[in-house]
């Protein structure tokens, strides 16, 4: 049994936390409306007003002028995250970190201990609650595709079990539009279809949905039997390091898609250095408002785990993708190839700037473990924090 445990309005929650003050206020993280920016993340009371992730700090001042725009403190997000995580491994060492704020579980091992999987859920849900005074949503289910669905379904401060034998009763009378992947043009396309349920698609010949999407199609299909064999995996035990996010609306700016993807670069090789790991092959992940994704890979001649090096790899895999495509609704980047030995030649770039990189990482990696992830970062990437 996985579990999936996802923190309500992470950031925002946090902050009402700590200010008591913005209790029953609507709050806004990490978007300056008087300069160029974007919105972190809101509280619920904000989104009620349609404010989102990603939407322009601007436009998010104009949906709800009430609103309480507060700066992004990173490092105290990710000393809370870690807090989290320890609550996580006091239960099983099978947890894999999507985020900062959500991650799964593999309980099936711990019941000898803790008891039945639901009931690890509603402890580790109540000790979050407990110790840190926030509130988290969570999933239990046979499968990761499940787990998050389920903890998804009932926010905020949801508490949602699928049972093995109540798999189809559970996603039958769910939209579509609640399958992975499927987003605004691919439900138009189901819409066309007369697909408007997981329990319809369920039921339409699989080829039908393969002419319509490829093997994106496929997979469709199979998210809509409730089937996802993938493994919880710990980054200790992983063969690819990654980090992805979707957009709360398609973006089709190429200089905001950059500037995410070396924020999601630089997460990626901060967690290969904290894993003693290096990496020999660069992943770009693409999703298109058109459901289209694509995967672009660059192999180096030996490991590395150097932020510089890994992000001109990505930037230049990133800039022969055509201008013309659409918007982009998800970007990913990842690194494989992983190699723990230690040992690295130092020929693919020269080496002393290799070394000079390096030490580079070793202080900015010292400087966040001590006053966190907001107090240094590549230019490129604060742009977008603005």
């Amino acid at each position: 049994m996985i579990i999936h445990v996802d923190m309500d309005a992470f950031y925002a929650s946090i902050e009402e936390r700590d200010r008591p003050e913005l209790a029953g206020r609507p709050v806004i993280v990490g978007g300056d409306p008087d300069r160029r920016g974007v919105v972190s993340a809101a509280n619920y009371i904000a989104r009620r007003f349609g404010v989102h992730s990603a939407m322009p700090a601007s436009t998010a001042r104009r949906k709800c002028p009430q609103a309480v725009f507060l700066p992004g403190r990173l490092d105290h997000y990710a000393q809370v995250s870690r807090q989290i995580r320890e609550i996580f491994h006091r239960y099983t060492p099978l947890v894999e970190p999507l985020a900062l704020d959500e991650a799964f579980l593999d309980v099936t091992g711990s019941r000898g201990l803790f008891g039945p999987p639901v009931e690890i859920g509603r402890q580790i849900k109540q000790e979050i609650a407990d110790r840190l005074r926030l509130v988290a949503s969570v999933g239990v289910a046979p499968n990761k595709f499940l787990a998050k669905i389920a903890s998804d379904l009932d926010k905020p401060d949801g508490f949602v079990v699928v049972a093995s034998d109540e798999v189809r009763a559970f996603l039958d009378p769910l939209p579509v539009g609640r399958l992975w992947g499927v987003g605004r043009v691919s439900r138009g396309v189901l819409d066309r279809l007369g697909i408007h349920t997981v329990g319809q698609l369920r039921r339409m010949p699989v080829q039908v949905l393969r002419d319509r999407f490829g093997s994106g199609g496929e997979h469709l299909w199979e998210l809509a039997h409730g089937r996802d064999d993938r493994a919880v995996v710990p980054d200790h035990q992983a063969k690819s390091i990654s980090h992805e996010t979707t957009f709360a609306v398609d973006i089709s700016d190429r200089r905001v898609l950059r500037s995410w993807l070396l924020e999601l670069t630089e997460q990626v090789a901060r967690r290969m250095r904290r894993c003693g790991l290096r990496g020999r092959t660069v992943q770009l992940k693409i999703r298109y408002a058109d459901f289209r994704t694509i995967t672009r890979s660059q192999t180096l001649t030996e490991p590395t785990d150097v932020t510089d090096e890994l992000w001109r790899t990505a930037a230049a895999i990133f800039d022969r993708l055509p201008g013309e495509d659409p918007p982009v609704r998800l970007v990913g980047m990842g690194v494989s190839g992983l190699d723990d030995s230690g040992r690295t030649q130092a020929m693919l770039f020269d080496r002393d700037e290799h070394q000079r990189q390096s030490r580079l990482d070793a202080v900015t990696d010292e400087i966040q473990d001590r006053f966190g992830r907001a107090s240094i970062g590549r230019a490129g990437s604060m742009e977008r924090k603005e």
